[in-house]
């Protein structure tokens, strides 16, 4: 038990010291208070292809899409309301030459037949939602709790450190191939 602790502590370690190597997501961190959503996290592929970057040689920030935030706030359920929480922040940090993605997680069920063709359950919680993200290598949270760098990682973290992307049976979609692409290094398990 007291390896598999150690062997975990490296892992976030590793990823804490690639993660503030690409600057836009450094300065999210540094600037953490500004953005003001209940139980937020920094997810899924922007951490994950930042790590993926340093290990294939290039600039922390290349490939990167987006930066996903997902939050949690089953009292407002308005889609309205998650574009107007997007565009403060997108101008809060107008600085940064990078678009983001701000999702509440309690309204995806209203939304998921349309873009990926069925139907899934209300997400009790954004922890909930991140354990059905497509990858487990990207199944992954990041916030700041007590000026703390805290990580959450339903499936663990070796998948992101070896740079394989695995399937997450819970809720499956794609975007493998982009993925393929940008890092020739990624071991794409079978579908």
């Amino acid at each position: 038990m007291v390896e598999n602790s150690l062997k975990l502590n490296k892992q976030i370690d590793l990823i804490k010291e690639n993660f503030f190597k690409n600057q836009f997501l450094a300065e999210i961190y540094n600037r953490y208070d500004e953005i003001n959503l209940p139980n937020w996290y920094l997810g899924a592929g922007c951490i994950a292809q930042t790590i993926w970057n340093v290990f294939s040689g290039f600039a922390p920030n290349v490939n990167i899409k987006d930066v996903d935030i997902a939050y949690f706030d089953s009292s407002d359920l308005s889609k309205k309301s998650e574009e107007l929480k997007e565009k403060e922040i997108q101008k809060k940090f107008k600085s940064l030459p990078i678009k983001f993605d701000v999702k509440n997680q309690a309204r995806v069920h209203l939304w998921y037949k349309d873009c990926f063709g069925y139907d899934i359950q209300p997400y009790s919680s954004v922890e909930n939602a991140i354990n059905t993200w497509p990858t487990t290598a990207t199944s992954l949270g990041m916030k700041k709790e007590n000026d703390n760098f805290v990580l959450y990682s339903p499936h663990g973290l070796s998948d992101l450190l070896d740079m394989v992307v695995r399937p997450n049976k819970a809720q499956i979609t794609k975007e493998i191939q982009r993925w393929k692409e940008c890092w020739p290094k990624l071991k794409i398990v079978s579908w």
